[in-house]
């Protein structure tokens, strides 16, 4: 049972007079001093992180936590997405994953008492070939045996939902079918952080921003200084200070296989920048979101009118994330192929973020060979949906000091093991 954050609240009266008045604001979260032991540090101050902390102490009443960012909270993936949201995934385990992840950020507002913006305005995956058409019908199968509101429709449909698409036939790229999921929409990203931020403060987490975990310490193990499999987590080691905890949970993006390689695990990922951009705000006539997967990009507007753009990640790995001509001159021919009206429309800005990628496109998540760290890492680029849920499982498998169902599957063994959950024909788009 999740218990409502009791954060205050202040009337419309009340920001007026305050506003008036020039007073100071107050800090919506503490700025503590760094204590020399936690009971569970948690590395990554973005989504994951936060809500990881905020479940630990609402859910289980582990409130002796420490939250760790190097740069500032929501600084990483978390700030960098196009904040899309949706629960139509390929495999059974992925869907009923996603799908209790969409519950949350549904009553999110009122369990966090704090507007994040969630809007539900339906997921179009367009279909432009046959074989594609096929991958559709399976996702909707998949989806429908597990009630998730999913169907393939056809171009008419299509053109009724979101009127500025061109699902004529004498295309390059012909639109034959989409997978329509109504419940999927767009939630502000930012104010998620906030919201769990805020929330955890409220229950004692301390969250440390500008506190870079330079190393994870470690006794017992067979590598160097006690680390790797069979070694026991004693504590971190930071640029302010050295920390005593016997739980360090890495819920990084992009540094996953660093802060992994702390502790002497080895993790199988690949570090890749995906770009993304947004428009010139307009009058808002894109009520949904629209990605196409043979196309490799995805569109949604926002509610002030901006056209928020994406595409698959950079073809090679790196740390760089630059802004590059070869992307923006693809996605725009690839948007414009969609929906030849916009092309008058101007370029404001294009960023990037990081993306650790799985061989198999799903997550590791829970207990490692490592005792005492675990890992909620290896999103690609998908992280933000599941937020919510990797918290609240993440907090659970502490508390329980065992793998909870939902994260059972996506268990770094599995790649030992070979059974693997491929989620590449519903996530290598990403969105």
């Amino acid at each position: 049972m999740i218990r409502r954050n009791r954060a205050p609240r202040y009337s419309a009266a009340a920001l007026l007079w305050r506003g008036a008045r020039n007073d100071s604001w107050p800090r919506v979260w503490r700025d503590p001093a760094l204590k020399k032991s936690y009971d569970v540090v948690v590395v990554g101050g973005g989504v994951h992180g936060l809500a990881t902390a905020y479940y630990l102490a609402a859910n289980h009443g582990i409130k002796n936590v420490a939250v760790l960012d190097k740069a500032y909270l929501g600084s990483g993936g978390s700030g960098r997405n196009t904040a899309i949201v949706r629960s139509n995934y390929l495999t059974p385990e992925g869907v009923a994953f996603y799908d209790r992840s969409l519950d949350l950020y549904n009553t999110m507002s009122a369990d966090l008492n704090l507007n994040v913006m969630f809007s539900e305005r339906g997921h179009l995956t367009l279909a432009h070939t046959d074989s594609a058409v096929r991958t559709m019908r399976w996702r909707a199968e998949v989806n429908k045996l597990q009630n998730i509101d999913s169907s393939v429709i056809g171009p008419d449909e299509i053109k009724k939902i979101a009127p500025s698409l061109d699902t004529s036939p004498n295309t390059r790229y012909p639109i034959l079918a989409a997978l329509y999921h109504p419940p999927g929409g767009t939630i502000r990203h930012d104010a998620v952080v906030w919201a769990y931020a805020r929330a955890a403060d409220a229950y004692g987490v301390d969250m440390h921003q500008k506190t870079e975990v330079v190393d994870v310490v470690c006794e017992g193990g067979d590598g160097p200084d006690g680390k790797g499999p069979g070694a026991k987590v004693t504590g971190v080691r930071t640029s302010k200070g050295d920390i005593s905890t016997p739980v360090v949970i890495n819920c990084t993006a992009g540094w996953a296989s660093l802060i992994a390689a702390m502790a002497g695990i080895q993790l199988p990922i690949t570090t890749h920048p995906l770009q993304a951009a947004v428009t010139e705000p307009v009058k808002v006539f894109l009520p949904t979101v629209v990605v196409s997967g043979s196309l490799h990009v995805y569109v949604s507007q926002t509610d002030r009118g901006e056209l928020v753009f994406g595409a698959s990640v950079d073809p090679f790995a790196t740390y760089d994330m630059r802004g590059t001509l070869d992307f923006t001159e693809e996605l725009a021919g690839h948007v414009l192929e969609l929906m030849p009206a916009v092309s008058q429309m101007r370029l404001l800005r294009q960023w990037a973020g990081l993306c650790d990628i799985t061989p198999d496109y799903s997550p590791v998540m829970g207990f490692t060979p490592v005792e005492g760290f675990l890992c909620d890492v290896g999103w690609g680029t998908y992280g933000f949906k599941a937020g919510p849920v990797s918290g609240e499982q993440m907090a659970k498998c502490v508390a329980d000091q065992a793998t909870p169902d939902l994260i059972s599957p996506f268990a770094l063994s599995r790649f030992d093991d070979g059974v693997l959950v491929g989620e590449k024909g519903a996530a290598a788009v990403g969105h």
